[in-house]
């Protein structure tokens, strides 16, 4: 990836994905511009049937756009091969859900380490990585237990740390506390803004939780029926100029 840091993490351009649907089209992403700068943690909130998930899958190269262009740090994704594509959601994204995804029968260990044996990270790599990855979300004393000897916000502690463990610039989660109670969801907000902050990585998350998104989003983009109705800054990082100058950096 390029790594000039005057580059966006993310551009749009008038991004659509149209799916034929009978003899019409359901829209499910219909011409979204939008800018994230490198380190910025925005929110994407709507409805049921907004968006908000298939623009999420167009940014992690999960699905291809009908028209328009997803560029994510000067790479647009369309000219990327299937290699290309799986080499940039292994090394250069990494992904949270709503539903933690973990192997039951695995160790968090292993779960965590899965990532690096797709990607061949050498065997002595891999346990330092897995041992920071688990410590960084305050897990380095469970490395041996099994997903169902975690509580919900310890499993979704492991799959963030999955998330991390190849390094990656973007961090894409989608619905990260959909099954957590409250607390324990503003406790992996907070983790995921700390790490924002401490390793400069972009967050893009998607959730219908206004509150916990004003609290610790960067910014929040509001879709409806496939497009971009509103952007704003939240809290200091607005005051402070955070990111691209400007109130509004959506294109509508």
């Amino acid at each position: 990836m390029n790594s000039s840091t005057s580059t966006p993490a993310i551009e749009t351009g008038d991004v659509c994905r149209y799916y034929p649907m009978g003899a019409g089209l359901i829209r499910a992403v219909d011409g979204i511009s939008l800018t994230i700068a490198r380190g910025e943690f925005v929110a994407l909130l709507g409805q049921s049937g907004s968006g908000k998930s298939t623009l999420l899958n167009l940014l992690a190269g999960l699905d291809h756009a009908t028209s328009g262009f997803v560029r994510v740090q000067g790479r647009d994704l369309a000219t990327m091969s299937s290699q290309e594509l799986a080499a940039y959601r292994r090394n250069d994204v990494g992904m949270v859900f709503q539903a933690f995804h973990l192997i039951p029968n695995m160790t968090i260990t292993e779960n965590v380490e899965l990532p690096m044996r797709f990607a061949e990270v050498d065997r002595a790599e891999r346990a330092k990585r897995v041992r920071e990855s688990l410590e960084r979300v305050g897990l380095g004393n469970r490395l041996e237990h099994r997903p169902a000897e975690l509580s919900g916000g310890e499993q979704q502690r492991v799959s963030l740390a999955r998330a991390l463990v190849n390094r990656p610039s973007l961090l894409l989660a989608d619905e990260p506390t959909g099954n957590l109670d409250s607390r324990t969801g503003e406790d992996i907000l907070n983790l995921i803004r700390d790490l924002s902050l401490s390793l400069g990585m972009t967050v893009v998350m998607v959730t219908h939780e206004r509150a916990l998104a004003e609290r610790f989003a960067r910014r929040l983009i509001f879709l409806a029926d496939g497009k971009v109705i509103s952007s704003s800054r939240q809290g200091p990082a607005a005051r402070s100029g955070f990111g691209l100058a400007g109130e509004e950096e959506v294109r509508v």
